[in-house]
């Protein structure tokens, strides 16, 4: 059974909108890639996100708003965060803060921590989405925990068959890598994710360079796990050439043959925008791996790559 792909509008958005408000899960466009959405106050549906992508528990979740101040009900809000949702909401920045003791979240959702990772989508059907269910969601990645990441809706109804109740079609998502995450719990801001939104845009709000996680600082925000976002076939990184029975992904000019081009210009927002839909389209039996041409890190490259080394990266026992 395969979920049940609808055009977003107006009555469709309202129609989903009552789903999640009756406990179901609802798979949605958002600039970056698209989500698997739930109500976050909800126990139960919070568990059907969990049990439909296979997803480790202790792995938190992306609560999503729909307005800058359903934030508050939900996380201290301190002058750093308001000056960075000033700047960067709506758009692929989430903010990991402190949770309010009265949020109205399930603990599952952020997996028993006592932080909260917030966003504010950039994408006009997930914002009227929020609003059509009355209350925040917790929503990953529309797709099988560790995979490739959906930016397309057909990719959710081919990764996920019917455990979504409806998928919204808004169309192929802007961004195409996921939202870069900021922990503001401690003295410093931390990068836990490179993202959508560049550590140079960061820094510059900043006026410091977010420092990078202590390496026993454990999973506080979604896309922290080695192996992550990865196709089926192996991912050999660096490459300049396909070896035999290798596809090639490759990026800016090229003299031999590639089997697809992230961007034959070089243009990074270019390559983000293609990357899961072009890891998808190599992962085929008739190759043996997925070679990937270099990619430069800066801007958005930071985040291209931080996904590659996590698609490259050995799979946990039974993922493949």
């Amino acid at each position: 059974m395969v979920a049940l792909i609808q055009p977003a509008n107006a009555e469709t958005i309202a129609a989903a909108g009552r789903l999640l408000a009756e406990g179901q899960l609802v798979a949605f466009p958002t600039e970056t890639v698209y989500g698997l959405g739930a109500d976050a106050g909800c126990d139960r549906a919070v568990a059907a996100i969990f049990a439909a992508k296979g997803r480790p528990r202790f792995n938190p979740l992306i609560i999503h708003v729909a307005e800058a101040t359903e934030a508050e009900a939900l996380v201290a809000v301190d002058d750093r965060a308001r000056h960075l949702m000033a700047r960067f909401w709506p758009g692929p920045l989430t903010l990991v803060l402190a949770r309010r003791s009265d949020a109205p979240v399930s603990l599952l959702a952020s997996a028993g921590l006592d932080s909260l990772a917030v966003r504010l989508p950039d994408h006009p059907v997930a914002r009227a989405l929020i609003r059509a269910a009355g209350r925040p969601l917790a929503a990953p990645s529309a797709n099988r925990s560790g995979r490739v990441s959906p930016t397309e809706a057909a990719h959710v109804a081919a990764c996920l068959g019917g455990k979504p109740a409806m998928i919204l079609d808004g169309g192929p998502c802007r961004v195409g890598v996921e939202s870069t995450v900021l922990d503001l719990t401690g003295l410093h801001p931390t990068l836990l994710r490179p993202g959508g939104v560049s550590v140079e845009d960061l820094t510059n709000a900043l006026g410091e360079e977010p420092h990078a996680p202590p390496s026993d600082v454990g999973v506080k925000a979604p896309g922290m796990l080695d192996s992550h976002y990865a196709p089926g076939l192996p991912v050999r990184l660096g490459a300049r050439a396909a070896e035999p029975g290798e596809a090639l992904l490759a990026f800016g000019p090229v003299s031999g043959a590639a089997t697809l081009n992230l961007s034959p210009s070089g243009d990074l927002e270019e390559a983000a925008a293609n990357l899961f839909a072009m890891l998808r389209g190599l992962d085929r039996p008739e190759f043996s791996a997925i070679a990937v041409a270099p990619i430069p890190r800066h801007g958005l490259g930071l985040a291209i790559n931080d996904r590659l080394r996590r698609a490259a990266s050995p799979r946990p026992e039974g993922q493949s």
